[in-house]
């Protein structure tokens, strides 16, 4: 696939499962607003994702206007364990950059896994993304939104019980489709 349908099935994604059903709360307004940045690296070891992130990182610093980035890394860390391991790895970034408590990677992978859950859990969609990405969050950002909203301890369990409801099944149909309309039609 291209770059542009990686970031085309990315954004569909936001649009369809994480905005559409309200997975994140905050984030609609910034995606409306054109504060989100989509972007795929061609990364294809770690070491270059690293070089990436960083690159990244020094973008938010440098351009308030972009609230949020999702790093999309199609062409590293397809294991999940892998990429869960190299999220300490993109912590450690953030702290050698002296940028802690000012950004935040959060985690998103097709084969997302929260400990203790079964690989098929319909849970584990609430993490699931087309494509593995690192997802860089301003803080202060986070923060305010957090404080004004009426219930953000209730967001996981309700997007638990929500993936429950629709099953496993419908989120991997859900999930293959952003894929497949982000394809130009012939493919």
């Amino acid at each position: 696939m291209s770059e542009a349908q990686i970031v085309n099935a990315t954004r569909k994604w936001v649009e369809d499962v994480v905005v559409g059903y309200n997975l994140c709360p905050f984030a609609k307004r910034e995606l409306v607003r054109d504060r989100v940045r989509f972007v795929m690296t061609d990364a294809e070891n770690e070491d270059d994702l690293l070089k990436a992130l960083h690159a990244e990182l020094q973008r938010l610093e440098d351009e308030p206007d972009i609230e949020t980035t999702l790093l999309i890394h199609p062409g590293v860390l397809q294991d999940f364990d892998a990429y869960n391991e190299f999220l300490d790895t993109a912590e450690g970034l953030v702290a050698y950059l002296e940028l802690e408590g000012i950004y935040q990677v959060a985690s998103f992978h097709p084969d997302y896994q929260f400990a203790e859950t079964e690989p098929g859990a319909a849970e584990n969609y609430t993490n699931r993304s087309p494509y593995p990405m690192l997802h860089l969050l301003r803080e202060a950002s986070l923060e305010a939104a957090i404080d004004s909203h009426p219930d953000v301890d209730g967001i996981p369990d309700r997007n638990i019980a929500l993936m429950n409801e629709l099953g496993a099944e419908k989120m991997r149909q859900i999930l293959a489709g952003c894929i497949k309309n982000s394809q130009p039609t012939g493919e």
